[in-house]
C-alpha cells in the first residue's frame, strides 16, 4: 500500500481467515521466542554511554513519526536516544513480531505501539506496565474520553492514546450537492444515480478482515447495540446485530455495490474513488490528501460529512481506531520510557501527525487549534466521531472474536441476517469461552 495510507492501516488492522487456535498462537509465540532473543532485539540497550529507548511502532511513511522521535530524543538533553523499530504493514504481523519478543522477556523492548484492540490481552498477560501518578495525570490531561477508553482495562490505564482514527463520508459534490444522512438516504442516491448513467458506487471496506469487522460494528453501535455486555463475559448482538447485518446485505447487493466489494481494503476503496466511477466513500482521513494529491481536479469537489446513520434521529456511532503507546514491563529504562512515550504524543508532535499523516489527535484542544484549519478542515467532524464512537470489544479474547465475525460477514453479499445473526452468538460464545476451532 502507499505510504500515505499508513494512517488507516492502524485502525483497521488485517486479520485474514483460516483455522487458528488460541493455545496454537500461544505456543508458537513461545517457541519463536528463545530464536528472537538469541538474535537480538532491534538494538543496544546504550549508544555511547547512555541508554537507547527502543519505540517499536507502524511504519510510518510521512516522517512525522520520525520527527517526533529526533525532537524527544533531543528533548531528553543527552539523558537518552530514542530509537524507532518499524513493525510489519498489517497489525498481525505487528501482534506476532511484539508477542514474541514479550515472551521471551526482551529487555531491549521500551515503548510498545499497540492497536487499540490490543491492551487487554497484554495487559493480562502482564507483558506492559499499568500508567499510575503523575504519568497518568499526564496522560489523561486533555485526552478525548474515547480513545483513552480504548487503552484502559479493569479500571486501569495501560498505555497513552498516541494518535486516533475514525471514518468519514467522503463524496462527490458535483454529483451529490447536500450528502446522506443515512444508510437509506445513500442507497436511494447511488441508485438515482446509477439510472442517471452517472458515478454511483459505494466504496467501503468488504473483505474478510479487520475492516469488514469494524463496518459491521460501527452498524451495530449505531444501531443500540454491542459485541458483548459492559465487562465483556456475555454475547449481547440480538435486534441490533440482525439491523447491521442487513444493511451490510443491502449495500452489497444494491445497484451502487463496487463489483470488487467482497475483495477490498481501505486502499482500493481510496483507489477507485480517486479513479472517478465512485460517488462516496466510506473511509479514514488519509483519503483527503491522497485526493489532493492524486487527482486535484476531482479534489475541487471532493467533500465530506458525518458517517451515515442507522436510525434518522440516533448518531452514528463509529468505531474508533489508532495506536496507542504501552510500556514494556521488561524494560530496562522504564521511567525514561515513560518520558519519551510523554514527549512523543505532545501537542506539537499530534499535530505534526495530523498534518503530515492525517492521524487524528488524541488531545482535545487540537480540533480548535486555527493553524490545522488548512490540511485538516474536517477536524470538527472527526471530533465530533470520536465523542460518538464506539469501540470494538475489549477482551483479551478479541483476537478470536475478530475472526469469528469476519468468517460469517464474508462475502458480504451471502449475508443472511437471521441466521447469520444466529451463528455468530454461538461461534462467539465458544470463542469467548476458549473453546473449539476459531474458523
Amino acid at each position: 500500500m502507499p505510504e500515505i495510507a499508513s494512517a488507516h492501516l492502524r485502525a483497521t488492522p488485517s486479520r485474514p481467515g483460516g483455522s487458528r487456535r488460541r493455545a496454537g498462537a500461544a505456543a508458537a509465540a513461545v517457541a519463536g521466542a528463545m530464536v528472537l532473543a538469541a538474535c537480538g532485539s532491534g538494538g543496544s540497550s546504550s549508544s555511547g554511554g547512555k541508554p537507547t529507548i527502543n519505540f517499536y511502532s507502524f511504519p510510518d511513511g510521512s516522517g512525522a513519526v520520525q520527527q517526533a522521535v529526533d525532537t524527544c530524543s533531543k528533548a531528553s538533553g543527552g539523558r537518552y536516544t530514542i530509537k524507532y523499530n518499524k513493525l510489519p504493514n498489517d497489525a498481525d504481523g505487528q501482534r506476532q513480531q511484539l508477542v514474541r519478543r514479550l515472551a521471551a522477556h526482551d529487555k531491549a523492548m521500551d515503548i510498545l505501539g499497540l492497536d487499540v484492540t490490543w491492551a487487554p490481552e497484554f495487559a493480562e498477560a502482564g507483558w506492559i506496565r499499568e500508567w499510575t501518578g503523575a504519568n497518568k495525570q499526564k496522560a489523561s490531561e486533555g485526552t478525548l474520553k474515547v480513545p483513552l477508553e480504548t487503552a484502559t482495562w479493569k479500571g486501569k490505564l495501560y498505555a497513552v492514546p498516541y494518535n486516533s482514527n475514525t471514518q468519514l463520508l467522503w463524496y462527490r459534490s458535483d454529483l451529490v450537492p447536500t450528502p446522506p444522512k443515512t444508510w437509506d438516504e445513500m442507497l436511494a442516491m447511488s441508485a438515482k444515480l446509477k439510472k442517471e448513467h452517472k458515478p454511483s458506487l459505494i466504496q467501503i471496506q468488504g473483505k474478510q478482515y479487520e475492516g469488514v469487522v469494524v463496518w459491521f460494528n460501527s452498524l451495530l453501535a449505531s444501531a443500540g447495540g454491542s459485541v458483548l455486555n459492559p465487562d465483556a463475559t456475555k454475547v449481547e448482538l440480538g435486534p441490533p446485530a440482525v439491523q447491521a447485518l442487513t444493511i451490510m446485505k443491502r449495500v452489497a447487493t444494491s445497484p451502487g455495490a463496487d463489483p470488487s466489494l467482497a475483495v477490498q481494503q481501505e486502499d482500493q476503496n481510496r483507489l477507485a474513488m480517486e479513479a472517478g466511477t465512485s460517488a462516496f466513500e466510506l473511509n479514514y482521513p488519509f483519503v483527503y490528501p491522497s485526493m489532493k494529491e492524486n487527482q486535484p481536479k476531482l479534489f475541487k469537489n471532493f467533500k465530506w460529512a458525518l458517517y451515515p446513520r442507522v436510525k434518522p434521529d440516533v448518531p452514528s456511532r463509529v468505531t474508533i481506531g489508532g495506536i496507542n503507546m504501552a510500556i514494556s514491563s521488561y524494560s530496562r529504562h522504564p521511567d525514561l520510557a515513560f518520558e519519551a512515550a510523554l514527549c512523543m504524543r505532545n501537542r506539537e508532535n499530534q499535530k505534526i501527525a495530523a498534518n503530515k499523516g492525517g492521524l487524528p489527535p488524541t488531545l482535545s484542544a487540537l480540533y480548535d487549534d486555527p493553524s490545522l484549519q488548512a490540511a485538516y478542515p474536517f477536524r470538527k467532524d472527526i471530533q465530533t466521531a470520536l465523542n460518538n464512537a464506539s469501540v470494538r470489544p475489549m477482551t483479551p479474547a478479541y483476537q478470536n472474536l475478530s475472526i469469528v465475525i469476519s468468517k460469517l460477514v464474508s462475502p458480504p453479499s451471502k449475508i443472511n441476517p437471521p441466521s447469520t445473526e444466529k451463528s455468530m452468538k454461538s461461534q462467539l460464545e465458544d470463542a469467548l469461552a476458549s473453546k473449539g476451532l476459531v474458523p
